[in-house]
């Protein structure tokens, strides 16, 4: 896998996503997506790894980059991110995008790229875009239940509320739980001061009338 060539800035706030190559799923089952969880963590240091030789009290030590929200998609994935050290995102996706790729194609067995290139960006450069991100990304699991649900006037917005505020693969879980492993949000803006503004957010743009 290439590396980048656009250099991120220390203290910006970044949106990364990426998704399967031909559109394809990259996440099969829920193996799958627990395993690139696990891998958000482990490579997120600026230790070499070898995830065959990692165990419960494997010690990071200094990371790479804070993480601020995730959401992972059956075909497609989105991190909000900003560098603790730099260079720290391009590190840190190489890290993960490669040990995926290999995980994936080991155990499918098959070979080639499993997303489009490199990862995309999307630098958030006013306050107002970076709190938005939070609720862009927890939201989008509600495609899932209703994937024209900003343009279906009869939605069901409370289940679209429960399932997206729920949803396993996302950091919604993290934050409901108040523990934060993936996650490491100190030099986030504190937008949300509970757990229920957080919901409120969700349930506020689910119910807008695009």
């Amino acid at each position: 896998m290439s590396t980048r060539k656009e250099t991120f800035a220390l203290g910006e706030f970044y949106h990364l996503y990426n998704r399967g190559t031909e559109k394809r799923k990259i996440f099969l089952d829920n193996q799958d997506y627990q395993h690139f969880l696990f891998l958000m963590y482990i490579c997120n240091t600026t230790r070499n790894i070898d995830t065959r030789r990692i165990g419960e009290d494997f010690d990071r030590e200094v990371l790479l980059v804070n993480m601020g929200a995730y959401c992972l998609m059956p075909n497609h994935f989105h991190i909000l991110i900003t560098e603790k050290n730099e260079g720290g995102i391009s590190k840190f996706m190489l890290k993960l995008m490669t040990a995926y790729a290999m995980y994936f194609n080991k155990k499918y067995e098959r070979s080639g790229k499993l997303c489009e290139g490199t990862f995309k960006s999307t630098h958030l450069n006013t306050d107002n875009y970076l709190k938005y991100l939070y609720t862009y990304i927890h939201l989008n699991p509600a495609k899932l239940i209703d994937k024209n649900w900003r343009k279906n006037n009869s939605k069901d917005t409370l289940k679209l509320l429960d399932y997206t505020f729920n949803y396993q693969y996302s950091s919604m879980t993290e934050y409901k739980n108040n523990k934060f492993t993936i996650l490491n949000t100190e030099k986030f803006p504190n937008y949300f001061k509970s757990i229920l503004s957080h919901k409120k957010e969700l349930f506020d743009w689910l119910s807008l009338d695009y």
